[in-house]
């Protein structure tokens, strides 16, 4: 059926603004659905073809043939495409073809590589799929998200994700976190009752938005908007217009390729005149400026960059970060702030009791997480939880006044409910209380929800012949209804206000989430309760105190970034005391009295003040989406290279501003995944230290790269201004230059993109944002191996062709010659020499393998290159008997003198 013919008996969706105002049996008037039976399966193919898939669209890229020549976009190549053309024109077919075949080859692996990252980032997000409860024709089926339409009616409990955009029509106890959306922290209170037209979005409590989470109760909404048309789509859309910043290396590498670009072109218009000034016709000149700018480009540089960031990608996929694009493998290495969220980053993202405060005393609860390892600890020592009636009493109602449950997902334990409720379930689990036994002895009758006006739960058991009611809340609610308290003997006794508050203070200093817990017998059984049996007469059993306790593994991530000299700030939208516990516990500040800003503090400081609050402090709480962004705008422009993580829709201009944007894998939004350049695919943040670190071995890497190309192409370069300004014959050809440095160059120099990181990494300090590729120390070890370099090559190209006046074994015999120094001389720099006997003993240590590889890799071009005939004639050369090879091997082993004596007092890295 096509949209025209559909559209007839299809609704059209009005603007998303209005959902809310109107009332639900309007909404399904215009939707042309029930409110109690759904809509007819027969229709949902018609809607879904004239309203499609309910699938965000992705960013519209750029088409494979525009990637492919985005490739040449770049100054070096530019300057060997006019050095082809020239050649070209001159007639000099070879040439020109080799030339042109670099330039092809060069795009051809850089294409490859960005294509490959795409992938991997596209089936990231193809692998996440949910499923929606509808009611079609009456009667309930689970459906792909993807195939909801407009019209569907849904039903929400807890523990799903919203599949789209739902005017909620009937609401029992719903709560949602819109935390992704808004940036709102606690669970939204849901009804169904129409709004006025001018509510904002974050007050729409009648609609439920795509992508937030059912945390509590359950409901029935009808969808209103599917794919871009909700509001998480519109953002989407939004960011899809948005530009993001150059990275460091890309900026480094233009600077790098543009001075190059203006010093060959310098030298390159220096040869011509010079042959012109020797009486050397147009053509000799410019045959002579394409030689001197053939052997300056390193041609293998672009090929071997990408490959060193695309191994770096792999390494990081192996440690659980994916990156979206290859320059960003970089600049982890160059980050020097590190702002991070602390839900499930930081912390394991389980709420654990730490603390029970019961009969008097104080309690410590050990174990992480949602696993029942840990026990009830009174000083140091393990107590029998039944020996202690105020304690049991007060587990056992955390137990039992719950809604929650454990469940296993992905071979983990996660709560289904509320995250404070799976806290409770856990800390009983750890006193030995079950909820079948306890079920079985106090069954329940009845339920009060929570409700945000009362504070507080409640729910009625039969015990025996009488009847027993569990309240759990928050402290000031339960305590003002409790005239009495549980003392160590299970006795009822004066309530202990004083004891009681300074349990509470205590357990708030440490950043605890407080919960009181409260208990009433009833003379007779009874069958329901309502708040007014609960406005007094309560017996206090205890409090429970509870927190998202941080990773182990992120407190020696956190560590280790700062031993690093990288600076951690933790940037969350909880309560500031709670934030201020965790940056204690994971020692983010250098001192316990570092300020904590909150976002209203933020929100009142101008640009400066904002700057300034942002490199004196590590915490910032209560922090609204928006105030990220600032944050992150504050820290560049201090000077500083931002890594920001974040997960909900809101994040993603922060995430899209920062240098480096982190997205979660796990929690993540998909607009956060596509603003970010890194996404994790384990939420954890020792992944992002482990990333940084492999962001500082792969520039390391780069460095040892470039240190090794460019005093190939130095000493090539020196030899062809060497010859012409002499006057004399040329030592090697243009196109020899080509094969050494497109073939033996960049099968040597691949091998230092396996170079495993050096000793110390992490504990040198970040580098300077504006340091250039070309430093000093690198300049002059260019300096000296190019020199040595020319020496060599000059001198055996001379003594050849003096001793037996054949030039072309002469220059055959003088490229091996270099090729030789140059493998010395990554022998020399590389970590494979020390590391090769270690690796027969130890195979995790297999790249040391890597080097011996690609020097007989290079060993068999090279014979090819001078020992096949049909190659003899294409790069005129000759064949060489095994003593003249062996002259070639000895007159460039003395590099590795000066290489050693580099490495040893100028290391690259």
């Amino acid at each position: 059926m096509s949209p025209s013919t559909t559209a007839q008996s299809t609704p059209s969706i009005q603007p998303v603004s209005a959902w809310h105002h109107l009332t639900p049996q309007a909404i399904a008037d215009i939707l042309k659905t029930d409110l109690a039976l759904g809509l007819p399966q027969a229709e949902i193919p018609e809607r879904q073809a004239y309203y499609g898939i309910n699938e965000l669209t992705e960013k519209a890229g750029k088409s494979a043939l525009m990637r492919f020549l985005q490739e040449f976009h770049q100054p070096l190549i530019y300057i060997l495409l006019v050095a082809g053309i020239v050649t070209l024109l001159l007639q000099d077919w070879v040439d020109a073809g080799v030339i042109f075949a670099v330039t092809l080859i060069n795009a051809v692996i850089g294409f490859i590589q960005e294509s490959k990252a795409e992938r991997a980032i596209a089936a990231l997000a193809q692998s996440v799929t949910t499923e929606a409860t509808v009611i079609r024709d009456g009667k309930k089926a689970r459906v792909n998200s993807r195939d909801l339409v407009p019209g569907d009616l849904v039903l929400l409990a807890s523990g799903d994700k919203v599949p789209a955009d739902l005017r909620l029509v009937t609401v029992r106890d719903l709560q949602v976190s819109e935390a992704a959306l808004t940036g709102e922290s606690v669970p939204v209170q849901k009804a169904a009752a129409p709004l006025s037209e001018e509510t904002g979005l974050a007050d729409r409590r009648n609609m439920a938005y795509a992508g937030s989470l059912v945390t509590f109760g359950q409901a029935r909404g009808l969808v209103v908007a599917i794919a871009n048309q909700t509001e998480t789509g519109r953002i989407s859309q939004l960011m899809a217009q948005s530009t993001g910043l150059e990275t460091p290396l890309t900026r480094k590498i233009e600077r790098f390729s543009t001075t190059l670009l203006y010093v060959i072109l310098g030298l390159s218009a220096l040869m011509f005149a010079v042959v012109l000034g020797q009486g050397g016709t147009w053509s000799t000149g410019f045959k002579a400026a394409v030689a001197l700018a053939v052997s300056a480009i390193p041609e293998g540089l672009p090929a071997v960059v990408t490959v060193t960031l695309a191994i770096g990608v792999g390494r990081m996929a192996q440690k659980h970060a994916i990156i979206r694009k290859l320059p960003a493998v970089e600049t982890l290495g160059s980050t020097t702030v590190i702002c991070s969220d602390k839900t499930g980053t930081l912390t394991e993202n389980q709420m654990t009791v730490q603390a029970v405060y019961a009969g008097g005393n104080t309690y410590a609860v050990s174990g992480v997480g949602y696993e029942a390892g840990g026990e009830i600890l009174y000083g140091e020592t393990a107590i029998a939880v039944d020996a202690v009636p105020p304690l049991w009493a007060c587990l056992a109602c955390g137990l039992l006044c719950n809604d929650s449950h454990l469940q296993t997902q992905d071979g983990r334990l996660t709560v289904a409910g509320d995250p404070t409720e799976g806290a409770l379930i856990v800390s009983a689990h750890k006193a030995g209380l079950t909820l079948s036994t306890l079920e079985a002895r106090y069954p329940r009758r009845d339920t009060i929800p929570f409700e945000s006006q009362f504070q507080y739960m409640a729910t009625l058991h039969r015990s025996g012949d009488r009847g027993l009611i569990y309240v759990k809340g928050s402290a000031e609610a339960i305590l003002k209804r409790c005239d009495r308290q549980l003392n160590a003997q299970g006795q009822g006794s004066p309530l202990d206000q004083p004891a009681i508050d300074r349990a509470i203070h205590h357990m708030a200093n440490q950043g605890l989430r407080v919960l009181a817990f409260a208990q009433k017998l009833t003379e007779t059984p009874l069958t329901e309760i309502d708040h007014a049996d609960l406005d007094r007469d309560l017996v206090f059993l205890g409090l429970q105190g509870m927190i998202d306790p941080p990773r182990v593994e992120a407190i020696a991530a956190v560590r280790a970034c700062q031993s690093a000299g990288i600076q951690v700030k933790m940037i969350t939208g909880d309560h500031a005391l709670t934030a201020a516990a965790i940056a204690r516990q994971m020692h983010l500040s250098t001192s316990d009295d570092a300020p904590v800003y909150t976002g209203k503090a933020l929100a009142n400081m101008d640009d400066e003040a904002l700057a300034n609050a942002a490199s004196a402090s590590a915490v910032f709480a209560r922090v609204a989406p928006e105030q990220k962004l600032r944050l992150v705008e504050a820290l560049q422009a201090r000077g500083a290279i931002v890594a920001m993580t974040g997960d909900g829709v809101n994040d993603a201009p922060a995430l899209k501003q920062a240098d480096i944007g982190v997205a979660m894998g796990i929690t993540g939004t998909e607009v956060a995944k596509e603003a970010a350049d890194m996404v994790l695919t384990d939420d954890n943040f020792a992944s992002i230290e482990a990333a940084v670190e492999e962001g500082r071995t792969v520039y390391g890497n780069l460095l040892k790269t470039i240190g090794f190309i460019l005093p190939v192409n130095g000493g090539e370069a020196l030899t062809i201004l060497v010859g012409i300004l002499a006057g004399s014959t040329l030592p090697i050809l243009p196109v020899q230059i080509l094969w050494v440095n497109m073939v033996s160059s960049v099968a040597l120099s691949a091998t230092l993109a396996f170079e495993p990181k050096t000793p110390g990494t992490m504990q040198r300090s970040p580098r300077p944002p504006n340091e250039p590729l070309l430093t000093p120390k690198l300049l002059g070890r260019v300096l000296v191996i190019s020199g040595f370099n020319l020496a060599a090559v000059f001198g055996v190209f001379g003594w050849v062709s003096q001793s037996t006046g054949n030039l072309d074994l002469a220059r055959t015999m003088a490229v091996h010659t270099l090729v030789a120094a140059e493998t010395f001389y990554l022998l020399s720099i590389s970590q494979c020499v020390p590391s090769l006997l270690g690796a027969v003993k130890d195979r995790t240590r297999s790249w040391a393998y890597v080097p011996a590889i690609g020097v007989a890799c290079v060993l068999l071009f090279q014979i090819f290159f001078s020992q096949v005939p049909g190659v003899n004639a294409l790069f005129t050369t000759q064949p060489l008997t095994l003593t003249q090879a062996l002259i070639c091997l000895g007159a460039g082993f003395p590099v590795v003198l000066p290489a050693v004596l580099l490495k040893r007092f100028a290391p690259l890295a």
